[in-house]
């Protein structure tokens, strides 16, 4: 199996938070490597994984970074490949992280998630990879009729809820 998208992350603390990316992937049958790389620790590794991810394969990457928040638009500077942006809550409730991966220049684009978002950062991705993979697209066909079924049910579990000056 050759990996199909890439979960990049600064250091393995942010290992719990991108599981949830790992699990859609996996759930979706999408091959996918998980590897930590640091902009700041170790930029010649990141450089080079971001210039060869499309050679080998590579179709979307997840990047995920807390703090000073730069590896995802570091990558995305040196790809052509989608790049989706986790922002981690490590400090300012990830409001600094939010901020350094959504505010990139002009031609520097980072899809972005929201903070720890991480299972919508795999959504994401096999909503890109659908546009070529039909199994993917029927499989998060199903994964969103989904979400509407346990809406739904919500409703009707909350029509069983009784108040006295409820109106519905």
């Amino acid at each position: 199996m050759k990996p199909r998208v890439s979960i990049i992350m600064g250091s393995t603390s942010d290992l719990p938070v991108m599981e949830k990316a790992a699990a859609i992937l996996n759930d979706f049958k999408i091959p996918f490597e998980i590897n930590a790389l640091s902009a700041h620790r170790t930029p010649e590794e990141v450089e080079r994984f971001a210039r060869d991810a499309a050679g080998r394969g590579i179709e979307v990457i997840i990047a995920a970074a807390g703090m000073a928040a730069h590896l995802p638009g570091v990558i995305a500077a040196m790809t052509t490949l989608p790049v989706i942006g986790v922002p981690i809550k490590a400090s300012l409730e990830g409001l600094d992280s939010l901020l350094a991966i959504v505010q990139m220049p002009p031609g520097i684009p980072v899809a972005t998630v929201g903070i720890n978002a991480a299972q919508n950062a795999g959504i994401l991705a096999a909503q890109i990879i659908a546009g070529s993979d039909k199994d993917v697209k029927s499989m998060l066909g199903k994964f969103k009729d989904e979400l509407k079924t346990k809406i739904v049910k919500a409703n009707k579990d909350l029509a069983e809820v009784k108040y006295e000056y409820k109106t519905n």
